[in-house]
């Protein structure tokens, strides 16, 4: 009975450790998955961002971004890459986004050398954390074995975070995916790559008019407000890009949330992250406050993207793979 006792905490800590490891790996992905079948996969994926990225750097966030809406509806399931006249891709949200073509050059690549073996699904993780490397982020291992949905909808894309979600609302998306509080201010941190269109922001400009002199949201900085006016003009072109991290749009740092304590977020919901107490005190320590335990955003962001990246996949006999990413076998 003393034995016992004296190894029960030896055998908890190791248990904790291996639930921890089941909860990385998810529904039946691994890190490896294609070790045997397809043991070059990784490699060609990385190359084709890699070649992509150096022509068109947009593509990086335009991939995260993808990844992100996929999981978001149906899962991470590739739904997103279909085309037909009324699936995600056709949507608002996904119809100019940039990545696109990545993954059919990839897909075609891993045809010609491991025909029917890995998924559209796969591929777009593992290009999604290829692209946030090549932007100064830190890598991190992606399990994979994830198969690909046949149905796409658009009418399902809805469900998706938006720009002027609350924060009790996002909170709430975010739960619905197995995601907390932290994970919703760590993968909205992705927001320091990449642009939005004034269409999505203008009215935090110009709406305002009864509460501030300047006629802007009162949370924004009133020099960036100025900034903001100027390159999106009341009656100007709505498509027109700004970077959602200013000075910093092409590096995957924290200058993001700096953006945000200085009043300087561009979409509403992101600048709900450092207005709301709730998330606030995450946005401070990535940033590093004193007298709060400090986070590291890019592990944080690691960590996080695996437990997005396990939202409602496929695996076994569930889903297929696809010959090609933008239609079901």
């Amino acid at each position: 009975m003393g034995s016992f006792f004296i190894h029960t905490p030896t055998f908890l800590f190791l248990l904790l450790i291996a639930m921890a490891a089941a909860a990385v790996q998810g529904q039946g992905t691994r890190v490896g998955f294609y070790s045997r079948t397809c043991p070059q996969a990784e490699s060609i994926v990385q190359k084709t961002v890699i070649s992509h990225f150096q022509s068109n750097p947009a593509i990086a966030p335009g991939l995260l971004r993808m990844h992100f809406h996929d999981c978001f509806v149906r899962g991470c399931d590739a739904s997103i890459l279909i085309n037909g006249s009324s699936t995600e891709k056709t949507t608002g949200p996904n119809r100019l986004l940039n990545g696109y073509d990545v993954i059919d050059d990839a897909k075609t690549q891993l045809e010609a050398a491991c025909p029917g073996v890995v998924s559209c699904a796969d591929i777009l993780a593992l290009a999604t954390r290829d692209s946030v490397v090549l932007t100064k982020g830190l890598t991190w291992k992606v399990p994979t074995g994830r198969r690909d949905g046949r149905v796409s909808l658009a009418s399902e894309v809805n469900n998706l975070p938006g720009p002027r979600d609350s924060i009790d609302v996002q909170k709430q998306k975010f739960a619905d995916k197995g995601l907390n509080d932290q994970d919703l201010v760590t993968l909205v941190g992705g927001h320091t790559i990449g642009t939005s269109a004034c269409q999505f922001f203008r009215y935090r400009l110009y709406n305002f008019s009864n509460t501030t002199a300047n006629g802007a949201d009162p949370s924004m900085d009133a020099s960036f407000v100025t900034q903001l006016q100027a390159l999106c003009p009341a009656d100007g072109d709505g498509s027109r890009r700004i970077a959602l991290d200013t000075g910093s749009q092409n590096t995957f740092d924290t200058s993001f949330f700096t953006n945000l304590k200085n009043g300087r977020g561009v979409l509403e919901s992101d600048q709900k992250l450092w207005t709301d107490a709730s998330t606030k005190t995450f946005v401070q320590r990535f940033l590093g406050v004193r007298g709060l335990i400090g986070l590291n955003f890019n592990l944080e962001f690691g960590r996080s993207m695996v437990k997005m990246s396990n939202i409602g996949v496929k695996t076994g006999t569930d889903g297929e793979i696809r010959r090609v990413c933008t239609a079901i076998n």
